[in-house]
């Protein structure tokens, strides 16, 4: 009598197929334990054929920022945020933002700068003590008490658009500022917004 012999799958497409079920299962793993990582107002909504399913691609946070500018009133001058949003979570990088719109200038006619338009920003870093951020020499030049007041107040209010309880240390070409302008603001730093209101005016 003849025996018929089994048909034997090669092992090759066993260690296949296994590995494809091991690497769908340790995907599907994965995946849930990135989602329970992530806050649900933070989890993108997603439809089988969208790309943020892959979970290599993360959510985006949005954060909400403000930049501040100079209205004259006819009677007082306001400083008057306007808000943008930063494609990050990161404080260097939404206030490194702010500083780049901040001495672009406004683009809207109702409100001003006294920011000498030459100013680059060198850096801004959130610190431990509070926030630093560091200037080019063009900050110090042209205009009254008035117009170093106003350039000052834009300064100090941006720098703690995401805090606005944090302390402010202005620099200019990397040195400690100590006076500001042709008749000698002294300036005691840390800035607060409150030390801000309580020692000068726009």
């Amino acid at each position: 009598m003849t025996q018929q012999r089994a048909k034997r799958v090669p092992a090759g497409v066993i260690a296949g197929i296994a590995a494809g079920v091991l690497a769908a299962g340790g995907a599907g793993t994965w995946w849930a334990f990135r989602s329970a990582q992530i806050p649900n107002s933070q989890q993108a909504i997603t439809t089988p054929n969208s790309p943020s399913t892959n979970p290599s691609v993360q959510p985006g946070i949005n954060q909400t920022a403000q930049v501040y500018w100079l209205r004259d009133t006819g009677t007082s001058v306001e400083i008057v945020p306007t808000s943008f949003t930063v494609n990050s979570d990161q404080p260097n990088v939404v206030l490194q933002t702010a500083f780049e719109q901040l001495l672009a200038g406004p683009t809207n006619d109702a409100v001003g700068s006294t920011i000498p338009p030459q100013t680059k920003l060198r850096s801004v870093r959130v610190q431990n003590d509070g926030i630093h951020v560091d200037l080019s020499s063009e900050f110090t030049s042209g205009g009254g008490s008035a117009s170093m007041s106003g350039r000052l107040a834009q300064v100090v209010y941006t720098a703690t658009t995401l805090d606005p309880n944090a302390q402010v240390w202005i620099d200019v070409e990397g040195q400690k500022l100590e006076y500001l302008g042709g008749e000698g603001i002294e300036l005691n730093q840390p800035l607060t917004r409150q030390s801000f209101n309580a020692n000068f005016q726009l």
